[in-house]
């Protein structure tokens, strides 16, 4: 079983000359400094498919948290490490750990590519109550590559690693310090990527002067990497991964439905069609988890008066079971080749896009004319479920908020604030319409746990709120949607 930690550090390249600064000026407080010797052995694909993703996965000998560790990337300065004992094996990672990567080597072996050893001399900077604030370490590097042919490379780094009580701050002020010692940030994220000579795939930048292509694609970059990011946390079924990875899918097919004159719609269908299925099976998971919260925080609100019976047991016992099969179903999901096939589609939609003429004209150009159709659309199914008022009529004004919300989302980093205001009223407008659609789902299990059941009463009560909800959030829906009817590019 694996333990995880978060990890947030910066890495210096320091000349062999370099003095460290007196770190003790810094916090008031430097120990050290302690020598260790660590010796690691890091594994990837043969084309570095983990590297290129940002991810780790090492054996490491030495120091006071040797191990197989797997580092998973989370911020800029952040990645979370996933720890387990070395046991017996060497050249063969723990399954607890390569179950992670999937995503990412769909398949493909996992083999030694580099072999590191460090000579590392750590500082621990505290406050004066004496809590830890972080940990500056000066390492000396012999790095050698594995495989067909190999080279031998030695450098020096330093690193910086906040401990539980050190902020971002501090991160700031020590690297001021650095500078003026003459180290200054490093060109690479990690050991591996600096004796391997990879980096990690880089999202596509939007300037003002992008075109409508280079800013769609840009956006599917930063989607496609969600997706992958939060694959092993929906695998160690983490708090809100189930969403996340769900939202990353959406945004994707919406994306390429609403730019489908940008990138060519009839060679994306296929994808989109997949999307949907993923979105569809991590759905299933998502929606219990979402209900379950929901009954939870209800009756949490009721007076314990009327909080009658077993009511909070009888809510546990229907839902755990449904929620580990459904978490068990997106795993067994994930490690399908339809799902491998899936991620190869995008790809190679991103490698070589289907781009139409409209993309290679000026985003502000194009833009503004797509994301007013998916207002217009909106704005069609709204009219039809203000007239009929109907649950289905409300969920397909729903989906067609999202679409809008997405698609101004898109184009955000081009077109600015008027995207931002129109993307945070259609968010509006879905989030209305969401918990509407939620008191729909809600209420006929509502049903099903009070049937029959001592509880009833309780169950009915909820049941009851649910349709006040639902009627209020249709009532609410004229004078949020006005605000969003007139917001257009």
């Amino acid at each position: 079983m694996a333990t995880s930690v978060t990890e947030t550090e910066r890495k210096y390249e320091a000349p062999s000359d370099a003095s460290l600064p007196d770190l003790a000026e810094i916090t008031g407080v430097a120990t050290g400094p302690e020598e260790f010797d660590l010796e690691a052995t890091y594994f990837d694909t043969p084309d570095y498919r983990l590297a290129r993703a940002g991810v780790t996965l090492r054996r490491r000998v030495g120091g006071e948290d040797e191990g197989w560790h797997l580092k998973l990337p989370v911020s800029q300065d952040s990645r979370q490490e996933l720890r387990v004992p070395l046991g017996e094996a060497v050249k063969t990672p723990p399954e607890d750990l390569t179950t992670l990567v999937r995503a990412h080597t769909r398949g493909a072996a996992l083999t030694p590519v580099a072999e590191i050893r460090t000579n590392r001399r750590r500082w621990q900077l505290a406050n004066s109550t004496g809590d830890l604030l972080a940990e500056v370490v000066d390492d000396v590097v012999t790095a050698q590559t594995l495989g067909s042919s190999t080279s031998t490379t030695a450098w020096r780094e330093i690193e910086v690693e906040l401990g539980d009580t050190g902020t971002h701050d501090l991160l700031d002020t020590v690297e001021r310090h650095l500078a003026d010692a003459g180290i200054h940030p490093s060109s690479s994220k990690s050991k591996l990527s600096q004796v391997i000579g990879v980096k990690r795939d880089a999202v596509p930048t939007v300037t003002k002067k992008s075109t409508a292509g280079e800013v769609v694609l840009a956006y599917l970059h930063e989607q496609r990497a969600a997706l992958q990011n939060q694959d092993p946390r929906v695998r160690t079924n983490e708090a809100d991964a189930i969403h996340q990875m769900r939202v990353a899918t959406r945004r994707l097919r919406s994306a390429l439905q609403a730019y489908g004159k940008v990138i060519d719609r009839e060679a994306t269908k296929a994808l989109t069609d997949e999307l949907k299925w993923l979105a569809s099976v991590l759905g299933t998971a998502r929606d219990l988890e979402v209900l379950r919260a929901r009954f939870e925080e209800a009756l949490n609100a009721l007076p314990p008066e009327l909080v009658l019976g077993d009511v909070k047991a009888r809510t546990t016992r229907h839902f755990a079971p449904q929620e580990a099969k459904a978490h068990n179903d997106s795993v067994a999901a994930l490690d399908s080749d339809r799902y491998f096939a899936l991620l190869n589609a995008i790809d190679d939609l991103l490698t070589t896009p289907p781009l139409t003429e409209l993309a290679g004209r000026k985003a502000k150009k194009v833009l503004p004319t797509l994301v007013n159709k998916a207002h217009s659309r909106l704005a069609d199914r709204v009219n039809t479920a203000l007239s009929t008022t109907t649950d289905d009529s409300l969920h397909e004004a729903r989906k067609a908020a999202k679409r809008l919300r997405y698609s101004a989302e898109v184009a955000e980093p081009s077109l600015g604030k008027q995207a931002k205001a129109l993307r945070k009223r259609a968010k509006a407008v879905q989030t209305l319409l969401g918990d509407h659609q939620d008191s729909v789902v809600a209420r006929p299990v509502l049903l099903t746990l009070g049937r029959g059941d001592e509880n009833g009463f309780t169950f009915g009560l909820l049941y009851g709120r649910e349709v006040e909800l639902a009627n209020k959030t249709a009532a609410e829906l004229p004078a949020t949607w006005a605000k969003l009817k007139k917001t257009r590019l």
